[in-house]
């Protein structure tokens, strides 16, 4: 199990980047939100695609109703994620889509995958939802409720139940595919993001601003956002999602967040603030409490 948790949490740490490459494209090339998750999308169909095959041969995938639905889910996602920001902002928005996204797994993963929640992941998943929230909100106030605040949380909590959805019905879809073959985690991950960049691409006539020139000026950052944080990220997601039950998976991707932070601090002067170094503290304890092996663990 160690070793999946490991693989997840390595793409949680690059799925960190994605806020600062946003953060890039906004002042570089004055990217629209939705654009963004278009190209997201768009440039990690083909490299997922092309990974697949060397590591696992033909695209084939056991349940193909997971795989469609998977990727719906996914492109679901990036819509009310990306719609989300401009509303509630970016801290607002992480804080009720990440939080929420780990609490409705667990109830999904014990209702549709008979996964039982046990007493360790259960202090887990609360101090890694406490710890993430007060991580995203740091020094600063949420502000007032407004009809557009408001409408930006219900589009942030549809961005949580969609990636819950996405990470459990993965899950079932990778039952009886073996790691490296045929059928295999890479290959379902190629196919459901080729189906959800099919399903967004419409959308990019959305998007705000000249795209041509949106383009021109931010290629290398979305090709980097197309390539790391999402085709290499989800590679390895879904190849320890095979391995690992599905809330313990959703606990350990609460180190995004945290990578986001320290990014912030680090790079663009940020201030993390006494309730987020406590939200740090606490979201460390929950992944090292998550990941102590116990008896029984044969990986």
């Amino acid at each position: 199990m160690l070793a999946g948790l490991l693989l997840v949490s390595i793409a949680a740490v690059s799925w960190g980047t994605t806020g600062a490459t946003m953060a890039l494209l906004a002042r570089g090339a004055s990217a629209d939100p939705l654009l963004v998750g278009v190209m997201r999308l768009a440039v990690a169909s083909p490299v997922l695609v092309v990974i697949a095959r060397i590591l696992e041969g033909p695209l084939r995938v056991v349940s193909p109703g997971a795989a469609v639905l998977a990727g719906l889910c996914m492109s679901a996602y990036q819509v009310c994620y990306f719609l989300a920001v401009p509303r509630s902002g970016v801290a607002l928005t992480a804080l009720v889509a990440i939080c929420s996204a780990p609490l409705m797994i667990a109830v999904m993963a014990a209702a549709g995958l008979g996964e039982r929640l046990t007493a360790r992941i259960a202090v887990s998943l609360v101090a890694g939802v406490a710890g993430t929230a007060l991580l995203v909100l740091g020094p600063r106030a949420i502000g007032e409720l407004t009809p557009r605040l408001l409408g930006g949380v219900a589009l942030a909590l549809g961005a949580g139940f969609s990636y819950a959805l996405y990470a459990v019905v993965t899950k079932r879809g990778l039952a009886g595919a073996p790691p490296g073959r045929e059928g295999g985690p890479l290959g379902l991950a190629a196919v459901t993001f080729t189906i959800a960049a099919a399903a967004l691409v419409p959308s990019v006539g959305l998007a705000e601003g000249a795209l041509g020139d949106q383009l021109r000026r931010g290629w290398p950052l979305f090709l980097y956002l197309g390539v790391v944080p999402t085709a290499l990220a989800y590679a390895l997601y879904t190849s320890g999602l095979s391995r690992v039950p599905a809330t313990a998976a959703g606990i350990a991707t609460l180190l995004e967040p945290l990578t986001a932070t320290a990014l912030g601090v680090v790079a663009f002067g940020e201030s993390l603030g006494a309730r987020g170094a406590i939200g740090a503290a606490l979201l460390l304890g929950a992944l090292l409490l998550v990941m102590a092996p116990t008896r029984g663990d044969a990986r």
